[in-house]
């Protein structure tokens, strides 16, 4: 069975950087897209950064373009999140997804638990 868990959450001032990972099992890297979402309180789940097994090619949302970069280690079958200069509106549970597709998609096939980062001002 495919699974994700999702780990690195924490308590994080504004400007600083935070490394969240995601060890997954169940699946090859090479042919799962596999990405990020995070979910404030009260709003409606969101994107954040994706790689694409089609192209191999790294998306981001624009609220974290320039400042967040998702990266792989395929040995370790983790995917990881890399959060620099944070913004209190990145206040947010973080999941990990993946999906069978070739391309990154926000309906993913696969879910693993959220992590909280909480981000200080």
């Amino acid at each position: 069975e495919v699974q994700l868990q999702a780990s690195g959450g924490g308590l994080v001032q504004a400007g600083g950087s935070l490394r969240l990972s995601c060890a997954a099992s169940g699946f090859s890297f090479d042919d799962y897209s596999i990405g990020w979402f995070r979910q404030a309180p009260g709003k409606e789940r969101e994107g954040v950064a994706c790689i694409s097994s089609g192209d191999g090619y790294t998306y981001y949302t624009n609220p974290v373009k320039g400042r967040f970069t998702i990266s792989s280690d395929n040995a370790k079958n983790t995917v990881y999140l890399q959060m620099n200069s944070v913004k209190p509106e990145d206040t947010a549970v973080y999941y990990c997804a993946s999906t069978i597709r070739e391309r990154c998609v926000y309906a993913m096939d696969y879910w693993g638990k959220g992590t909280l980062v909480t981000v200080s001002s």
